[in-house]
Protein backbone atom coordinates (compact mmCIF):
# COMPACT_ATOMS: atom_id res chain seq x y z
CA UNK A 1 0.00 0.00 0.00
CA UNK A 2 1.79 3.49 -0.73
CA UNK A 3 -0.18 6.85 -0.31
CA UNK A 4 0.80 9.78 -2.42
CA UNK A 5 -0.15 13.29 -2.40
CA UNK A 6 -2.53 14.03 -5.63
CA UNK A 7 -2.79 17.65 -6.96
CA UNK A 8 -5.10 18.82 -9.40
CA UNK A 9 -5.01 21.71 -11.43
CA UNK A 10 -8.24 23.78 -12.72
CA UNK A 11 -6.25 26.09 -15.01
CA UNK A 12 -4.01 24.36 -17.24
CA UNK A 13 -1.50 25.22 -14.48
CA UNK A 14 0.04 21.50 -13.75
CA UNK A 15 2.82 21.45 -15.55
CA UNK A 16 4.02 24.52 -14.57
CA UNK A 17 3.98 24.32 -11.22
CA UNK A 18 5.42 20.90 -11.23
CA UNK A 19 8.35 22.60 -13.06
CA UNK A 20 7.99 24.91 -10.45
CA UNK A 21 8.30 22.89 -7.32
CA UNK A 22 10.89 20.66 -8.93
CA UNK A 23 13.09 23.79 -9.45
CA UNK A 24 13.05 24.24 -5.71
CA UNK A 25 14.30 21.61 -4.04
CA UNK A 26 17.69 19.84 -4.49
CA UNK A 27 16.42 16.61 -5.56
CA UNK A 28 13.40 17.62 -6.97
CA UNK A 29 12.31 15.54 -10.38
CA UNK A 30 9.99 15.17 -12.91
CA UNK A 31 9.64 11.38 -13.80
CA UNK A 32 6.80 11.60 -15.85
CA UNK A 33 4.53 12.91 -18.19
CA UNK A 34 1.65 12.08 -19.70
CA UNK A 35 -0.09 14.43 -22.32
CA UNK A 36 -3.74 14.40 -23.55
CA UNK A 37 -3.13 13.67 -27.27
CA UNK A 38 -5.82 14.57 -29.95
CA UNK A 39 -9.19 12.85 -29.68
CA UNK A 40 -9.06 12.52 -25.72
CA UNK A 41 -11.24 14.24 -23.51
CA UNK A 42 -8.73 17.02 -22.60
CA UNK A 43 -7.06 20.06 -24.18
CA UNK A 44 -4.41 18.25 -26.36
CA UNK A 45 -0.86 18.96 -24.83
CA UNK A 46 -2.15 19.57 -21.43
CA UNK A 47 -1.19 17.31 -18.54
CA UNK A 48 -3.34 13.85 -18.17
CA UNK A 49 -1.06 12.42 -15.47
CA UNK A 50 2.64 13.23 -14.24
CA UNK A 51 4.37 12.30 -11.48
CA UNK A 52 7.52 13.81 -10.09
CA UNK A 53 9.82 13.78 -6.53
CA UNK A 54 10.34 16.78 -3.82
CA UNK A 55 12.31 16.01 -1.08
CA UNK A 56 12.09 12.12 -1.53
CA UNK A 57 8.39 12.21 -1.64
CA UNK A 58 6.70 11.36 -5.07
CA UNK A 59 4.08 13.62 -6.37
CA UNK A 60 1.18 13.28 -8.78
CA UNK A 61 -0.40 16.33 -10.49
CA UNK A 62 -2.96 16.64 -13.43
CA UNK A 63 -4.61 19.27 -16.18
CA UNK A 64 -8.22 18.66 -14.73
CA UNK A 65 -10.76 18.52 -17.82
CA UNK A 66 -14.04 18.77 -15.57
CA UNK A 67 -14.31 21.79 -13.83
CA UNK A 68 -15.38 22.23 -10.23
CA UNK A 69 -16.54 24.43 -7.97
CA UNK A 70 -13.70 23.67 -5.80
CA UNK A 71 -9.95 24.55 -5.33
CA UNK A 72 -7.09 23.78 -3.32
CA UNK A 73 -7.50 25.82 0.34
CA UNK A 74 -5.12 25.92 3.19
CA UNK A 75 -6.67 23.43 5.18
CA UNK A 76 -4.35 20.72 3.34
CA UNK A 77 -1.13 22.08 3.05
CA UNK A 78 2.83 20.60 1.71
CA UNK A 79 4.62 20.90 5.67
CA UNK A 80 8.66 21.37 4.50
CA UNK A 81 11.06 20.64 7.59
CA UNK A 82 14.11 23.22 6.47
CA UNK A 83 17.79 22.47 7.19
CA UNK A 84 18.44 26.20 7.44
CA UNK A 85 17.70 29.99 7.67
CA UNK A 86 19.05 30.52 3.77
CA UNK A 87 16.66 27.47 2.55
CA UNK A 88 13.49 28.53 4.46
CA UNK A 89 14.08 32.11 3.40
CA UNK A 90 14.65 30.86 -0.33
CA UNK A 91 11.63 29.11 -0.62
CA UNK A 92 9.68 31.25 1.45
CA UNK A 93 9.93 34.01 -1.14
CA UNK A 94 9.95 31.75 -4.27
CA UNK A 95 6.74 30.39 -2.59
CA UNK A 96 5.13 33.30 -1.30
CA UNK A 97 6.41 35.48 -4.42
CA UNK A 98 3.39 38.55 -4.85
CA UNK A 99 1.24 36.63 -2.58
CA UNK A 100 -0.08 37.48 1.18
CA UNK A 101 0.88 35.07 3.78
CA UNK A 102 -1.20 33.35 5.81
CA UNK A 103 1.46 33.44 8.71
CA UNK A 104 4.46 35.85 7.83
CA UNK A 105 7.81 33.95 8.62
CA UNK A 106 8.55 34.46 11.86
CA UNK A 107 9.36 32.85 15.41
CA UNK A 108 6.19 31.48 17.32
CA UNK A 109 7.72 29.54 20.04
CA UNK A 110 7.40 25.77 18.17
CA UNK A 111 10.39 26.17 16.12
CA UNK A 112 13.21 28.68 15.21
CA UNK A 113 11.57 29.78 12.31
CA UNK A 114 7.92 29.44 10.71
CA UNK A 115 6.14 30.83 7.31
CA UNK A 116 2.48 29.81 5.41
CA UNK A 117 1.88 31.09 2.09
CA UNK A 118 -0.09 30.04 -0.56
CA UNK A 119 1.55 29.65 -3.87
CA UNK A 120 0.55 31.46 -7.37
CA UNK A 121 -1.42 27.96 -8.03
CA UNK A 122 -3.29 27.91 -4.64
CA UNK A 123 -1.66 25.36 -2.96
CA UNK A 124 -0.31 25.79 0.47
CA UNK A 125 2.77 25.78 2.11
CA UNK A 126 4.25 25.75 5.47
CA UNK A 127 7.78 26.10 6.41
CA UNK A 128 9.24 25.10 9.20
CA UNK A 129 12.76 25.72 10.65
CA UNK A 130 13.02 23.83 14.02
Amino acid sequence: MKVTTFLMFQNRDAEEAMNFYVSLFDDGKVLAVERYGPGEPGPEGTVKHALFTLAGREYMCIDSVPKHDFTFTPSMSLFVECDSEEQIQRLYDALGEGRQALMPLDSYGFGTKFGWVNDRFGVSWQLNLP
